[in-house]
């Protein structure tokens, strides 16, 4: 991938293009913007400047973007907060800077369009809650999951006891967190990490082909996927059939649906196939 200077490449203008930042690699390819990483001496571990520089990059996604790649720079994806910056907080600044952490992910979680997180190495701790803030995960064989929180003295701040146990159960994660217990990638396929795992070095590959696959939807049904259906799923459960009847509606009357039902129905787009 390039370095943050080719943000602008592509489609994408000065005008709307995230800042440049040292500590992340930022590329563009059509309508997907590819956002690396960028401390793999550190293990891309997360400091207060890169979790910075991730909240202007998702806050300023190029107008022609329909998806996003996170990804890891060198052989790994994260190992999680960066302890050799970690200094002694009282109660108002731990406070304040678990909720900084929220916020961040939250514009990963609930950006305008999919981000999928291209895994690999270690993905541990807050490298773990990032993972957890995009739509898809894919991994590669290196990849491993471990919360060492238990041993540290402290405890996840950066969203993972929402996100995680809705990928893998409450109890999973305690296990992780109480024991130290470290998933490998393909445990990690099974029980929920990630959705896909592939060969040695194909996780940002695959994360590219998913993404320029995404991209090409419908983005009002993209949109409902991203930001209607979490909430249905949560509803009760006649609220969330009013709720999706109520989406279903909208999507269906965008002239965008109109015209690629016209197309399938003369005809002119493929029927779905097995793989």
């Amino acid at each position: 991938m390039g370095n943050a200077a080719s943000a602008t490449s592509g489609t994408a203008s000065a005008a709307t293009a995230a800042p440049p930042s040292a500590q992340l690699a930022i590329d563009q390819a059509g309508a997907v913007l590819s956002v690396g990483l960028n401390r793999p001496a550190k293990r891309n571990a997360l400091n207060d400047g890169l979790m910075e520089d991730i909240q202007r990059c998702f806050a300023h996604l190029p107008d022609g973007v329909g998806a996003v790649v996170l990804h890891g720079v060198g052989d790994h994806f994260s190992a999680g907060l960066d302890l050799s910056e970690l200094r002694e907080r009282d109660a108002t600044e731990g406070l304040h800077h678990s909720q900084m952490w929220h916020r961040v992910f939250d514009r990963i979680q609930y950006c305008r369009v999919p981000v999928i997180a291209a895994l690999k190495g270690a993905v541990i701790g807050g490298g773990l809650e990032l993972a957890c803030a995009a739509h898809i995960r894919v991994a590669e064989p290196s990849a491993y999951y471990a919360l060492p929180e238990g041993s540290r003295g402290i405890f996840v701040g950066g969203g993972g006891s929402v996100r995680l146990p809705r990928l893998i159960g409450v109890a999973r994660m305690a296990d992780m967190m109480l024991t130290g217990r470290v998933y490998s990638a393909a445990e990690g396929v099974v029980h929920g990490f990630s959705q896909y795992l592939t060969d040695d070095g194909g996780a940002l590959d695959k994360a590219m082909e998913l993404a320029s696959r995404v991209a090409a939807n419908a983005p009002l049904t993209n949109f409902a996927v991203l930001q209607a259906l979490p909430l249905i799923a949560e509803a009760n459960p006649q609220t969330g059939l009013l709720m999706e009847s109520l989406m279903a509606t909208v999507a269906q009357s965008d002239d965008e649906a109109k015209t690629r039902i016209r197309a399938f129905l003369d005809h002119r787009t493929a029927k779905v196939r097995p793989a």
